[in-house]
C-alpha cells in the first residue's frame, strides 16, 4: 500500500512559512547588489526595519552596517564564495548589536549564519538563503569560562601551584609548565607519568601515593605529602591535592589536581619537631628525679601531723605528673607529625586497662567520683596498650578538668557490631555545637568565660584522635552546654576464628 502523496503548497503558503521562520533572508545572486527578495519577521525585527523598506533593495542598502562595524566586507566575500563554489558557507560567530527601543541603547549580540545556494535549471546559483541564529548566550558562557580559566591560571602562577589532569583510562597526563619545574626540569620539558612517579621516594610511593590513589577512586578526594628526588640528587617535599571526575555511570575517568612545593615549610616543621623532641627528652630526666624525691619525701614524712606538708606533697606530685604527661604529649606530637609514631600491637584486656587507669587517677585526684560500668567482664583487644591507656587517661583528665569536684564521671565499655565502644560521661560545663566540630583539631581551645582559668595546649584530644585513627577506630563526642559531655571511642575487635570452620 502506497502512502498518500504530499500536498503541493501554493506560493502564498510558502511565503507565509518563510516569513514566520526564525531568522531567514532570501537574496538574489546578482552581485554586487544582492537584491533582497524576502525576509522573515524575526530577521526584520533584529535589524529594526520593516518589510516594505527592504524588499527589492540591495542587501547592503537595506541593512546598513552601524558605524564602526566592519562586517560588510566579510558579508560580500561570503556571498561571492557561495556563488563561486555553489556550496553553503557558514560563519560560526560574528557580532552584530541590536537596538533596544525601550532602553534606546544597542545590546551586544552574537550570531552564526549559514548561507545556502539555490540553483536554477542550468545549475547556476540564482539565490542565496541566509539563515541566522542568536548565539549570544553560548558566546558569553564561553567567555566566562575562559575568564575563569585565566583567573585560575593567574592564581596558580601567583601561588606557584602546578596543575595537572590525568586520564584514568589510558593514564595520559596534561600539566602546566610549573609541574616540570617543581620536579627539577625546564618548564618546556615533556615528562610522562612514569617518569614523575620514578622521582617519588619509593617508600612514600608504596605507603602514601598508592594508598591515596586507591582512596581517591573510592571517595573522590586526593591529598598527600611526599618526598621527591630532583635530577641533581636533591630532595624536595611536595603536596598533591585533587579530585576524581566520574562519567555518567559513576565510574572514575579523570583525576584533576594541583602540586605545590612545600620544602621550606616542611623543613621548618621537621626542625621544630626535632627541637621539641630534644627539649622534651632533656626535660624528662630532671622531672623523673624530682618525682622520685617527692615520693621519698612522702614516704618519710607521711602520715604527718602537719596538714600543710600532706597537702604540699600531694600538690607537688600532681604538678610533676601533669608536666610529665605534657612532655609525653609533646613527644608524641612531634613523632606523629614526622611520621615516627609507631604502634606496638598486642593482645590485652581493655576493661582491666580502664580499671587500672581509673585507680591511678583516683590516687592523684581524690575529689572526683569515677564509676566504671562495663557491659561485659572481659573484652580482649589487639592494640597498643600504652597508647590506648594514654587516650583513656586523657579523656578522664579532660572530664575532670571541665567538671566540679564531687561530681560523677561514668565510664562504660561494651561490644557493638564487631567493635568495643568506650564512653566517658561527665556532669561538667558542656560544649556548644559550634566548638564541637573543631574540638579534635590540633591546638584548638574553646574560648569563653567559663574556661579562662582552665589550662591546656589543645593537643590532648588531637593526639587521642590520631591514636584511635591509627588503630582504624573512631572517636567522637556528644554534648550540650551546661549539661556535661560524653566522649566515645571505638576499636575493632580481633576476628574470632572458629576451630570448626571449614
Amino acid at each position: 500500500m502506497n502512502a498518500d502523496p504530499l500536498p503541493v503548497l501554493s506560493p502564498d503558503i510558502y511565503k507565509i512559512l518563510f516569513e514566520k521562520s526564525p531568522g531567514s533572508l532570501l537574496v538574489k545572486a546578482d552581485k554586487p547588489d544582492f537584491t533582497v527578495l524576502a525576509a522573515s519577521d524575526a530577521y526584520l525585527s533584529i535589524h529594526g526595519v520593516t518589510r516594505p523598506t527592504v524588499i527589492g533593495k540591495g542587501f547592503f542598502e537595506a541593512f546598513p552596517i552601524p558605524t564602526g562595524f566592519d562586517d560588510d566586507i566579510n558579508a560580500r566575500e561570503v556571498f561571492k564564495k557561495v556563488i563561486e563554489t555553489a556550496q553553503a558557507v557558514e560563519v560560526p560567530a560574528y557580532r552584530f548589536d541590536v537596538f533596544n527601543a525601550d532602553t534606546r541603547e544597542y545590546e551586544v549580540r552574537y550570531w552564526s549564519s549559514r548561507n545556502t545556494p539555490i540553483t536554477d535549471a542550468g545549475n547556476n546559483v540564482a539565490y542565496i538563503l541566509v539563515t541566522i541564529a542568536d548565539i549570544t548566550r553560548e558566546v558569553k558562557a564561553k567567555e566566562a569560562a575562559e575568564e575563569r580559566e585565566n583567573r585560575l591560571h593567574l592564581a596558580a602562577e601567583a601561588t606557584e601551584l602546578a596543575t595537572w589532569d590525568m586520564n584514568l583510562l589510558d593514564h595520559t597526563l596534561i600539566y602546566s609548565p610549573r609541574l616540570a619545574e617543581i620536579f627539577g626540569h625546564p618548564p618546556e620539558t615533556r615528562i610522562t607519568l612514569a617518569e614523575i612517579r620514578a622521582q617519588v621516594n619509593s617508600e612514600d610511593m608504596q605507603n602514601i601515593v598508592i594508598k591515596a590513589y586507591q582512596e581517591a577512586l573510592k571517595k573522590g578526594n586526593y591529598l598527600y605529602e611526599v618526598r621527591i628526588f630532583l635530577p641533581d640528587g636533591s630532595i624536595r617535599w611536595i603536596r598533591t591535592q585533587g579530585l576524581t571526575i566520574t562519567d555518567e555511570n559513576k565510574r572514575p575517568v579523570r583525576l584533576l589536581g594541583t602540586v605545590l612545593d612545600i620544602t621550606d615549610s616542611k623543613r621548618d616543621e621537621i626542625r621544630k619537631n626535632d627541637f621539641l623532641a630534644m627539649a622534651s627528652h632533656e626535660l624528662k630526666t630532671p622531672l623523673t628525679s624530682l618525682k622520685a624525691y617527692i615520693q621519698l619525701l612522702t614516704k618519710r614524712l607521711l602520715p604527718s601531723t602537719d596538714s600543710f606538708v600532706d597537702n604540699a606533697l600531694l600538690k607537688a606530685n600532681n604538678q610533676v605528673n601533669k608536666m610529665i604527661a605534657l612532655i609525653h604529649a609533646i613527644l608524641d606530637l612531634s613523632k606523629l607529625e614526622s611520621g615516627k609514631l609507631q604502634l606496638k600491637l598486642k593482645d590485652f584486656e581493655i576493661n582491666k586497662l580502664i580499671s587500672d587507669t581509673i585507680a591511678e587517677i583516683n590516687v592523684s585526684n581524690p575529689g572526683y567520683v569515677i564509676n566504671f560500668e562495663p557491659d561485659e567482664i572481659i573484652i580482649d583487644v589487639n592494640a597498643d596498650k600504652e597508647k590506648i591507656g594514654q587516650v583513656i587517661s586523657n579523656l578522664l583528665n579532660n572530664a575532670m578538668k571541665y567538671s566540679d569536684q564531687g561530681t560523677r564521671i561514668t565510664v562504660s565499655s561494651k561490644k557493638v557490631k564487631g567493635n568495643v565502644r568506650v564512653s566517658i560521661t561527665d556532669e561538667g560545663i558542656g560544649i556548644n555545637h559550634q566548638d564541637q566540630a573543631k574540638l579534635f583539631q590540633r591546638f584548638y581551645r574553646v574560648e569563653n568565660e567559663k574556661m579562662q582559668n582552665i589550662s591546656g595546649f589543645g593537643i590532648g584530644l588531637y593526639l587521642a584522635r590520631e591514636i584511635i585513627k591509627r588503630h582504624k577506630g573512631k572517636i567522637w563526642m556528644e554534648s550540650e552546654e551546661d549539661k556535661g559531655a560524653t566522649f566515645y571511642f571505638s576499636l575493632p575487635l580481633p576476628v574470632q576464628i572458629s576451630l570448626f570452620a571449614q
